[in-house]
């Protein structure tokens, strides 16, 4: 088995209203990756992925593009310890 990891982003640019956190859930879901995803208010979005080493470095490399309607103009990311998300939310 792979080991479980945590990624924590904060992702900058044109993320909201450009479907970010829908299309994240859906990515994270297919990946088999748990955590979350919010808008915060300053216009920013922020992830957690959690799960399998390569499963996470695949979201994270996703997450730096977005889907097609959004520019990511950064993409902060933080690696934690594994906090035993089970499943992926929209917040």
């Amino acid at each position: 088995m792979s080991e479980r990891v945590r990624a924590h982003l904060m992702i900058a640019g044109v993320v909201q209203g450009v479907y970010f956190r829908a299309s994240t859930a859906r990515m994270a879901m297919g990946l088999n990756v748990d955590g979350w995803v919010r808008n915060l208010p300053d216009g920013r979005v922020e992830a957690t992925f959690e799960g399998p080493a390569g499963a996470v470095t695949q979201a994270i490399a996703w997450a730096r593009t977005g889907p097609p309607r959004a520019v990511v103009e950064s993409a902060e990311i933080e690696f934690e310890e594994p906090h035993a998300e089970r499943g992926f939310r929209i917040l």
